[in-house]
């Protein structure tokens, strides 16, 4: 009978083990998706388990440390990791930046180089009238 209760016994440790490792990964995920600051303390009090459990689990307590480090780099308010954008996608849009302001550049070039042909244009129209006609007296 003793060893039959110890069987009973390892199982139900084992469900009750499971049961907090499933409870912390919900957990972890809730806070990254709120970008919550993520800590053993935070985590422990949200899924029910204690700091202890947490680092005993190497694989938990890695994605504990990796979101306390990502949150504490990132601005406040954190943003989730499943929303950051990747060292690709921050370079994509930094290469398309950079190419439109190239464009802009050479059309404002453009368009200064047409103003002062037209400004240019204007002024010897008025030089011309200017010496045909008489000038005009006020007063």
């Amino acid at each position: 009978m003793p060893a039959e209760n110890a069987r009973h016994l390892a199982a139900t440790a084992r469900g009750r083990h499971e049961l907090a490792r499933s409870k912390t990964i919900r957990t972890l995920r809730e806070l990254d998706k709120s970008g919550a600051a993520v800590s053993f303390d935070a985590v422990a009090r949200h899924a029910g388990v204690s700091r202890a459990f947490l680092y005993t689990q190497p694989d938990l307590r890695a994605e504990i440390e990796r979101l306390r480090a990502a949150t504490r780099r990132a601005p406040v308010p954190a943003i989730p990791a499943s929303q950051r954008a990747s060292d690709a996608s921050l370079l994509a849009r930094l290469q398309a930046a950079n190419e439109r302001v190239r464009r802009l550049t050479e059309e404002n070039d453009k368009l200064r180089r047409r103003l002062a042909h037209a400004l240019g244009d204007q002024r010897a129209n008025q030089q011309g009238q200017g010496s045909t006609a008489a000038p005009e007296h006020y007063g």
